[in-house]
Order: C-alpha cells, then sequence, then structure tokens
C-alpha cells in the first residue's frame, strides 16, 4: 500500500536514540518496548548484523546491530546498551541502540531527503533527516529488506 502524502501541519512521532555518535529515531508506532541488553546469546552462521538472540519474558528475539547494518562505526558492547523491540511485516526483532535520548513528536514537513554524503545509509531506508540532523529511519523498508531474513537449512 503506498503511503499517503503527509498532511499540513502533521506530526510523527517518534523514539530518539545514539548509535556510533550520531542521532537516529524510529517512528513509535513499531517499538513495543525498550529493554537492557543481558544474556544475549550469539548465533553461529549468521550475517555479521545479527548480533543474538535474547529472552524476553519467554519470547526468544533476535537482536539485530544496526551499526553493522549500516556498515557504521562499531565501539564494543557494554551495560548502557539498549534493545529496541519492535514488531511490523510480521516480524519482531530488537534494534541494537547505544543510548535512548527518548519520545519527541517531529513536524513531518522537518524532514528532508538525506544528503548522500550525510551518512552511509541507503536512502531508501531513510524517512528523512531533519535541520538538526536527526535521521528518522523507515523501519518498513528495513523489516522488508530480504537481507534480515536469514534461511539456514540444517542438514540430518
Amino acid at each position: 500500500m503506498p503511503e499517503r502524502p503527509p498532511v499540513a501541519g502533521a506530526s510523527l512521532e517518534v523514539l530518539e536514540f545514539r548509535l556510533a555518535q550520531e542521532r537516529y529515531a524510529l517512528e513509535i508506532r513499531w517499538v513495543q518496548e525498550v529493554c537492557p541488553l543481558k544474556e544475549l546469546t550469539p548465533l553461529p552462521c549468521t550475517p555479521p548484523f545479527v548480533l543474538g538472540i535474547v529472552n524476553v519474558r519467554g519470547r526468544i528475539l533476535p537482536v539485530l546491530d544496526v551499526k553493522k547494518f549500516f556498515d557504521l562505526p562499531e565501539q564494543g558492547l557494554t551495560d548502557l546498551h539498549r534493545i529496541i523491540l519492535v514488531r511490523g511485516n510480521d516480524l519482531e526483532l530488537g534494534l541494537l541502540a547505544d543510548v535512548i535520548v527518548g519520545v519527541r513528536s517531529l513536524p513531518v514537513d522537518c524532514l528532508q531527503p538525506a544528503l548522500p554524503t550525510l551518512t552511509g545509509i541507503r536512502s531508501d531506508y531513510l524517512k528523512g533527516v531533519t535541520a538538526e540532523r536527526l535521521v528518522v529511519l523507515d523501519l518498513a523498508h528495513i523489516l522488508a529488506d530480504p537481507k534480515i531474513i536469514v534461511h539456514e537449512e540444517v542438514e540430518a
């Protein structure tokens, strides 16, 4: 279904977070919850951006490192990292964030197309960038990317 054009004066509710010293945001409609990074179990035979799996109240969820997915600089894991649990396109997964900044409202008309030099992220993963360099990710396109689905057949 094509996206509707923005309505004048419309706003987006976003969760702002930091990755590699840059500011990012996701639309809050995709976010289920934010939780600390605990008991991450690495998974063999997965792409480098799949950090592993976590158990969140009985649900086993994959955790993706957005920095590796977008080829951003890494700094290693700390106790300060958070997992943003998101759901959409029949997927539920966690996205690793360095720091959660908070929830805010952005006027839709403040989003501009990203300059290719601003980030290494492909423009189809972005909703846009604000004048203050807040990068708003398009989670629908990220979750629809076939690269995030790991199909590993195990031979008997």
